[in-house]
């Protein structure tokens, strides 16, 4: 039974492959077809100026927050936001009380 796979790789200067991943296949001799792939295209004006801001924050010492300060504020935010939606939910409950107790009011007036 034979198997067609693809899988990508790089071709060294000495002629031989190196594979992304590891075929599924058990050892023993195989076919190879080897196509060019093109490299992705990088826009050099964008990453020129990617770079340059990049060595701009290097250069002036920033620090980049750590795993931990981002996951506290993500969780500062969610906080507020729970905060926020539960005052709403009052002021909601808030207005249809006050709607009942006028209805019942004007009711009770007839």
């Amino acid at each position: 039974m034979s198997a067609i796979l693809t899988v990508q790789g790089t071709l060294k200067p000495d002629g031989t492959l190196q594979l992304d991943q590891k075929p599924n296949l058990s050892p023993g001799r195989v076919l190879v077809t080897v196509e060019k792939v093109a490299e992705p295209t990088r826009p050099d004006r964008f990453w020129n100026m990617m770079g340059q801001i990049w060595a701009d924050l290097k250069t002036s010492g920033h620090v980049p927050r750590g795993v931990e300060e981002v996951e506290a504020e993500r969780q500062a935010f969610r906080d507020e936001w729970d905060e926020r939606q539960e005052a709403l939910e009052r002021i909601h409950l808030e207005r249809e009380r006050l709607e009942q107790s006028a209805s019942e009011l004007k009711e009770s007036r007839r």
